[in-house]
């Protein structure tokens, strides 16, 4: 039963942490000032402390909150277009209702910048809880294909806010000119491009001194004639045959320019990136994004491929590292076993409640309503301790008693109502141990706590039941090879002496 429910359990292999804090980022335009980012963040303090459970905002703008919490990573430094808030609540009771509405609220207020508000998360760091990554050379074609994805992900319940690296670009003014009007008023393109600098970028018209430093001082073209594209249309450049005007000398486009160009794995990348709305699992808008992909016929072409990222691949890489050492601590207790009874058919018994006992362990989670997780697994593992050693005893007691070591099922009965005493004392207080974790609540430890607590009822049983069954089987087997074994070696002795 366990086993079945576990294909039907919700993952969340990284649960969140139960703190009374969670981060807010703001990313803005990427040119914009590092003041307008601010006037941005204080007025994002002002709708946060307006929350009733809400007791101190600390801002950092222009790179990320100092490292508070083990797995948190510094991606931003020294950019103007970046904030973080680090929102204190009055406790960490319903942190997940506090973290949705103002994400709402932010949203709402500040439609201009894309507002991420996120629960410290357990586990390994990753971006984005959702990631695809989509490899291919051409950038068109990859920004093309990107976007398909993008929009099936935008399209998906509780995803907050989507990017994507290959994204529009930051956007760029780029001067068509018309050679023969540029040749009659005496320039070309280098002499309109040198223009061009002097008037935007500006150029060195002198120095002054402060202190003891001697400062450069740059004269351009003032932000009250630069601040649009019409105002830059109409610039007056200096050429050979006096002032022209730019728009005189060509016509001016909007285009959006890649700043970056992303790779990974020395690969040229496209990521999809999607964030969600706080207590959303992952795993289900994963699942319903490739389902989306694959309703609307999504194959990636010829030469690019398509690649899970975010929370499930740091899921796989972490299932695997336990499945490596889970590999080498099986052989040792397969050993340990076999040398502990000097059977294997013994330690075959031992190993089958400890299987059984991670069917246990799922089931109590899918009673309880948690998801599975990276918990639930060393809650399984834990279980499997505890099962194993209740069963040891039970074996063990069967194996020194004279009549029950060979299948008497009486005296069987007699051993195994002996050592329950000590198997149900040892199951109720490993159960009484955990409950505090149980009843404390919280998405991180009650999986945990469920999977032993919970499973160590059925263990129990398994100890008392399915073991004691077991081993008269083997034993009575045993006991009739050794039987039919004599009996043909007295035959054939009888038939020699003949």
């Amino acid at each position: 039963l366990g086993f079945i429910a576990a294909s039907r359990l919700p993952e969340q292999f990284f649960p969140p942490a139960d703190r009374d804090q969670f981060n807010v980022q703001f990313m803005l335009a990427p040119t914009s000032s590092i003041e307008v980012t601010r006037d941005l963040a204080l007025r994002a303090r002002e709708i946060a402390l307006a929350h009733d459970r809400v007791k101190r905002v600390h801002l950092f703008v222009g790179e990320n909150s100092p490292k508070y919490y083990y797995n948190l990573v510094e991606t931003q430094k020294n950019a103007p277009f970046f904030a973080q808030a680090l929102v204190q609540l009055d406790g960490p009771e319903d942190s997940v209702a506090v973290v949705r509405e103002l994400q709402a609220a932010l949203d709402a207020a500040l439609p201009q910048a894309v507002v991420l508000a996120q629960q410290i998360e357990q586990g390994p760091p990753f971006d984005a809880p959702v990631e695809m990554h989509l490899y291919g050379a051409d950038l068109r074609r990859l920004r093309a294909i990107g976007d398909e994805v993008r929009l099936a992900l935008t399209q998906l319940p509780n995803v907050t806010h989507v990017r994507s690296s290959l994204d529009g670009g930051a956007p760029k003014l780029r001067l068509k000119l018309d050679e023969e009007t540029a040749r009659l008023t005496g320039t070309d393109n280098v002499g309109v491009a040198e223009a061009l600098r002097e008037s935007l970028t500006g150029t060195t018209g002198g120095s002054m001194i402060e202190a003891t430093e001697e400062l450069p001082v740059r004269v351009r073209v003032g932000d009250q004639f630069r601040s649009s594209a019409r105002q830059v249309e109409s610039l007056s450049l200096a050429t050979a045959e006096g002032w022209t005007n730019l728009a005189a000398l060509g016509d001016l486009e909007l285009v959006p320019e890649t700043a970056v160009i992303a790779h990974r794995n020395r690969r040229r990348v496209n990521t999809t990136q999607g964030f969600l709305e706080a207590g959303t699992l992952p795993s289900e808008v994963l699942n319903e994004l490739l389902a989306k992909l694959d309703e609307q016929g999504f194959e990636a072409p010829e030469g690019y491929e398509l690649e899970v990222g975010g929370e499930s691949a740091k899921r796989d890489e972490a299932v695997g590292n336990l499945a490596g050492s889970a590999a080498l601590l099986l052989v040792l207790m397969a050993a340990s076993l076999v040398l502990t009874f000097n059977s294997f058919r013994m330690a075959a018994i031992i190993g089958l409640v400890g299987f059984l006992a991670i069917g246990l362990a799922l089931l109590a989670v899918a009673v309880y309503g948690a998801p599975f997780g990276f918990m639930t697994i060393v809650g399984a593992m834990g279980l499997i301790g505890v099962a194993i050693n209740d069963s040891i005893v039970v074996l063990a007691a069967l194996r020194e008693d004279k009549k029950a070591s060979v299948g008497d099922i009486e005296a069987t009965v007699h051993i195994v109502r002996r050592a329950s005493r000590h198997v149900f004392s040892t199951s109720l207080t490993t159960m009484a141990g955990f409950a505090p974790l149980i009843l404390a609540g919280g998405a991180f430890w009650p999986p945990l706590a469920v999977a032993i607590a919970g499973g160590v009822a059925g263990a129990t049983l398994i100890a008392i039941t399915l073991v004691p069954g077991l081993h008269a089987v083997v034993a009575r087997s045993v006991v009739r090879r050794a039987a039919r074994r004599q009996a043909c070696d007295q035959v054939a002795l009888t038939g020699s002496l003949a």
